[in-house]
């Protein structure tokens, strides 16, 4: 594997648990966390004026859609691989 998606791959699951450490803390809420993972979302899916592949819109997305998936996780408690949460993703898209 590149050694670049090694790196994305321990940020994106440091970045879920920042996030939990956050929500545990009070400071901010899991639906607060979500709405802004899905603005990001959107933000990437309605770009119009970067002509992206579908390919590599799927690629942009991918990461938000695993911290969305591990937030999701984390309310109930669970926490899966980074190869659990890329398998899901892959599934649902």
């Amino acid at each position: 594997m590149n050694t670049a998606n090694l790196q994305l791959e321990g940020l994106v699951m440091a970045i879920a648990a920042m996030a939990d450490v956050i929500v545990d803390k009070g400071l901010i809420s899991r639906r607060d966390i979500n709405a802004a993972l899905e603005e990001a979302e959107r933000a990437i899916a309605e770009d119009g004026k970067r002509e992206l592949s579908d390919a590599n819109r799927a690629a942009a997305l991918f990461p938000i859609r695993v911290l969305l998936l591990a937030g999701q996780d984390a309310q109930r408690a669970k926490r899966l691989t980074f190869s659990d949460y890329a398998e899901l993703v892959g599934r649902s898209t």
